[in-house]
């Protein structure tokens, strides 16, 4: 079995789990002395396409905004900073249109790899109007009892036709790590290897990183954050050596659509 534990967190009434452990090279400021990250080495499961009840052993679940937290387990609660979900595009264009990236011809940019809008932080003002979206979901996630704060599509600027730039991105996810922090949740850099050097600005606790062993980056991940690292995979290749390389990292197998347990195509494994 992992080795975990949990302490209560007085302010939200769930569990979490402490870790002293800093970067094996002593790189990096640890977060605030209130956050209580995820445990180390804990057992990890990915629940966006749809919740189910954790499987034996999983102590780390991150699942949608939307959803509520499993019971009796440390709860990380996805919220999308940077791009726009379909289900969240009459929002924006009613009450943001002026947060949709727009190219020259005034059409909205688009990941086609997920059909999302991207979201355009390329000012302060554009950043702080944002933060105030964002800042209420993550109110909303700290009110439902989650642990932890995971923002997605950090590295949008690479897809925005160069629209965007880094040093965007890193200014938008500092806003929304503040938000998080002063509801004493610890925040994640979502991937994103090339921006591990900025921690200190992004103002990120953990890391939540897709695929970093089929792309070489765990250890870049690992250098700074140390054991603080959360590893999702969707190749059994690429799982089986991240398992081997890095045992104390909590690395979890799941398939590309996140499909709950029952559903056609589910995978899950970890280690």
């Amino acid at each position: 079995m992992r080795a975990w534990w949990f302490v209560l967190l007085a302010a939200c009434g769930s569990s979490g789990a402490t870790d002293d452990d800093g970067p094996e090279d002593g790189q990096g400021d640890g977060p605030p002395s209130e956050l209580v990250l995820p445990p180390v080495d804990g057992g990890l499961d990915y629940q966006l396409g749809g919740v189910y009840e954790p499987p034996a052993g999983v102590t780390i679940v991150s699942r949608d905004r939307t959803a509520a937290p499993a019971a009796g387990v440390y709860n990380i609660c996805y919220v999308n900073g940077f791009q726009i979900q379909p289900d969240e595009e009459a929002f924006f264009m009613t009450a943001h249109p002026e947060l949709i990236l727009r190219d020259a011809n005034d059409q909205p940019v688009i990941d086609v790899e997920w059909d999302e809008m991207l979201i355009d932080v390329s000012t302060a003002a554009k950043r702080t109007e944002l933060a105030g979206v964002v800042g209420e979901w993550i109110a909303g996630c700290a009110d439902a009892g989650f642990d932890a704060i995971e923002i997605d599509n950090l590295d949008s600027f690479s897809r925005s036709q160069g629209l965007l730039v880094e040093n965007d991105a890193v200014a938008a996810m500092r806003e929304m790590a503040d938000a998080a922090h002063a509801r004493a949740l610890p925040i994640a850099q979502k991937n994103s290897a090339e921006l591990v050097g900025r921690k200190a600005e992004l103002g990120t606790d953990f890391v939540v990183a897709e695929e970093c062993n089929e792309f070489d980056e765990c250890q870049t991940y690992r250098d700074s954050y140390g054991d603080h690292v959360l590893v999702i995979e969707y190749n059994r290749t690429a799982f089986d050596a991240g398992c081997a390389a890095f045992p104390t990292l909590s690395i979890v197998l799941r398939d590309l659509d996140l499909v709950p347990v029952g559903s056609a195509g589910y995978v899950f494994d970890g280690c």
